[in-house]
């Protein structure tokens, strides 16, 4: 992933997802070695539930892919790995990126919230 294959919102979505302590810790773990759910919660010291939050947030934002494998035992594995990026922002580069988010008006915004 490079600066330039992005949009605004997918900007705003990858710093968002990059903006939290923890996702760091996991994009450095698995940057070093692919890894999977059990391993990698022991290894950061957070609980699986948070650390599988994390993931699907780092995921989404297209810095970790995933891959289900079987285990020699039969168990079935998620291991995930980091999704090679590179972001140079410049001013120059938020400008443009800037013209491409999308802003919902106040209406769009209470209806997307379900309100009327």
């Amino acid at each position: 992933m490079n600066l330039s294959d992005l949009t605004g919102d997918e900007l705003t979505k990858v710093l968002a997802a990059l903006s939290n302590p923890h996702r760091l810790r996991v994009i450095a773990a698995v940057a070093k070695e692919r890894n999977y759910v059990s391993r990698l919660a022991r290894e950061l010291r957070i609980s699986r539930a948070l650390l599988q939050v994390h993931l699907r947030k780092l995921e989404s934002a297209g810095l970790v892919s995933s891959t289900l494998e079987v285990s020699e035992d039969g168990k079935a594995m998620k291991y995930y790995e980091v999704v090679p990026f590179a972001l140079n922002l410049t001013p120059g580069s938020v400008i443009a990126l800037a013209e491409t988010i999308t802003i919902a008006t106040d209406d769009e915004a209470g209806q997307a919230k379900g309100e009327r």
